[in-house]
C-alpha cells in the first residue's frame, strides 16, 4: 500500500493562507454560484444533528450540521464541512462555531486535507451577502441596518463596505444592547469614515435604511413589511426574522439556492411555500443566474427586494482549496500521515 499524507492547516495556518481575504472570498462564492449553474457541482444537502425537539430548543442547545459536495471548474475538490453550533459559548469565551473542512481528491477520493474552517465559514457567508448586495441593493446605498451584532455581522459589514463603499451610516440591533454598542464602538475603529448607531430596537433604523441584513437567532419575526421603503434590499440570512408580509410586499425574491432552502426549512420564504403560500415559480432567481446573466437582478432603484440565503458547503470548499493549494505552493501546515 502506497503512504499517504493528509495536510493539517489549524487557524493560524490559514490565517497566514488568505482566509480572511475578502475580496477573494467573494471572488469565490462568485464562482460557486456560477458553477451550479453550469452543472458542475454535487451538493447532496446539509444534514442537520440538532438539540432538543423545537426551533426554540436548537438556538439555546445547538446543533451540528454535515454539508459534503464537489466543486468543479478550477477548484475541482471534494470534501465536507462538519460545523458545530453553541448558542451560548459566548458564556465560556468560546465562539458560537466551530468548523472542520475535510477536502477529498475528486479522482482517488482520498482525503488531502483537514482544515479549520471557523474563518473560511464566516467569510463565505460574508461573502455571499456581498453578492447579493453588490447585485441587488440599489448603486447608490449610502444607509444599512444590520441585525445581529455577531461575527455574521461583522462580515456582512466588511462586504457591504467592499460592495458599496458610498455607505455612510449603519445601524446596528441586537438584542442584547451591549452587544450592539461594542459592535459600534469596535466598528468605529475600524472603519472612522462611516457612522455607526447601536440602537435599542430596529423601527426607525430600518425605515431609512437601503439595505437591511438579519443574521439573528430570532425564532420570531421582528422586521416588519410597513418599515420597508421603496429600494430596500432585505436579506434574511437566518431563520424565521422577517414576516410573511414582507416577502409579499417584496417585487422579487432571490436565492441562493432555492432547492437547499426547502431542505432546511427555517427561513420566511421556505416556511410560505411550506405553507402553499409561495410557489417554485415565484422566485425571480438565483444568484448564480443573475451572475451568469441568464436573470436579472436590480432593474430599478424603486424595487423592493427579499434575498434569503441557506448556504451550502461548495462555498467553504472554494475558499478552503484556494488556501489549501496556496499552502502545497508555500509550504505551509502540518504533514500527518494517514496511511503509512
Amino acid at each position: 500500500m502506497s503512504k499517504v499524507d493528509i495536510l493539517f492547516l489549524n487557524n493560524k495556518d490559514m490565517e497566514t493562507l488568505g482566509v480572511g481575504d475578502m475580496p477573494a472570498a467573494i471572488h469565490d462564492v462568485e464562482r460557486a454560484y456560477m458553477l451550479v449553474e453550469q452543472g458542475n457541482v454535487i451538493t447532496p444537502g446539509k444534514l442537520p444533528m440538532r438539540w432538543g425537539k423545537t426551533a426554540e430548543d436548537e438556538n439555546v442547545y445547538g446543533r451540528i450540521n454535515a454539508m459534503p459536495g464537489y466543486l468543479g471548474g478550477e477548484y475541482d475538490m471534494a470534501g465536507i464541512k462538519w460545523i458545530g453550533s453553541g448558542p451560548m459559548n459566548y458564556k465560556k469565551g468560546l465562539p458560537r462555531a466551530s468548523v472542520t473542512v475535510i477536502l477529498n481528491d475528486p479522482d482517488t477520493k482520498l482525503p488531502v486535507c483537514i482544515a479549520d474552517g471557523t474563518e473560511a465559514s464566516a467569510k463565505r457567508t460574508g461573502a455571499s451577502g456581498g453578492v447579493a448586495m453588490k447585485l441587488l441593493s440599489k448603486a447608490d446605498t449610502s444607509v444599512m441596518t444590520i441585525c445581529g451584532a455577531g461575527a455574521q455581522g461583522r462580515t456582512q459589514l466588511e462586504a457591504a463596505l467592499i460592495v458599496r463603499p458610498g455607505i455612510q451610516k449603519v445601524y446596528v440591533y441586537d438584542i442584547r444592547l451591549e452587544s450592539s454598542q461594542r459592535f459600534v464602538e469596535e466598528s468605529s475603529a475600524k472603519y472612522p469614515h462611516v457612522e455607526f448607531i447601536a440602537v435599542a430596537e430596529p423601527k426607525q433604523a430600518v425605515e431609512e435604511s437601503d439595505i437591511v441584513v438579519c443574521v439573528t437567532l430570532a425564532n420570531d419575526p421582528f422586521i416588519q413589511a410597513n418599515w420597508l421603503k421603496k429600494g430596500t434590499l432585505l436579506l434574511n440570512l437566518a431563520d424565521f426574522e422577517v414576516t410573511y408580509d414582507c416577502v409579499k410586499k417584496a417585487d422579487k425574491i432571490v436565492v441562493d439556492n432555492w432547492e437547499t432552502i426547502k431542505h432546511r426549512m427555517i427561513s420566511t420564504v421556505a416556511l410560505m411555500w411550506k405553507d402553499g403560500i409561495i410557489k417554485d415559480t415565484d422566485i425571480g432567481a438565483q444568484l448564480g443566474e443573475i451572475l451568469m446573466e441568464t436573470k436579472k437582478g436590480r432593474e430599478n432603484d424603486e424595487e423592493i427586494i427579499y434575498f434569503n440565503a441557506v448556504g451550502t458547503g461548495i462555498l467553504d470548499l472554494a475558499v478552503t482549496t484556494r488556501c489549501y493549494r496556496k499552502a502545497l505552493k508555500e509550504g505551509v501546515g502540518t504533514k500527518l500521515a494517514y496511511w503509512e
